[in-house]
């Protein structure tokens, strides 16, 4: 399967979890938590973040933590040194929801709409 077919397959499967991470979203930053919350997409047990979904509580393959950039440089997952230019590729977190997903793919970031 190819890296795009892989990219859309996960999208399909995080339909039912977006409602959860919009909440979420909400919450880090209506309660002034952060401006870039950040989700950890994960089939294994990861120590980052806060768990909102776990896969054997849902119906769906995936675990979601919900997490920060200050976390994710606290854990050095985001060096210091990247913070500005991860902040300018950051989407609006009120129009997209940014997911840190540890799959077979490797670890990456992505934005995919929020609705």
């Amino acid at each position: 399967m190819s890296k795009t077919k892989k990219f859309l397959k996960l999208e399909t499967e995080l339909k039912d979890y977006k409602k959860m991470m919009r909440e979420a979203s909400e919450s880090i930053l209506n309660n002034y938590v952060s401006d870039y919350p950040i989700f950890i997409v994960h089939q294994q047990t990861v120590e980052i973040g806060i768990p909102i979904a776990r896969k054997e509580d849902v119906k769906g393959n995936w675990s979601i933590n919900a997490s920060s950039l200050e976390e994710m440089v606290s854990k050095q997952i985001i060096f210091e040194r990247k913070v500005e230019n991860f902040k300018k590729i950051f989407k609006d977190p009120k129009n997209h929801l940014c997911l840190f997903v540890l799959s077979e793919l490797g670890a990456q970031f992505i934005f995919i709409p929020r609705d």
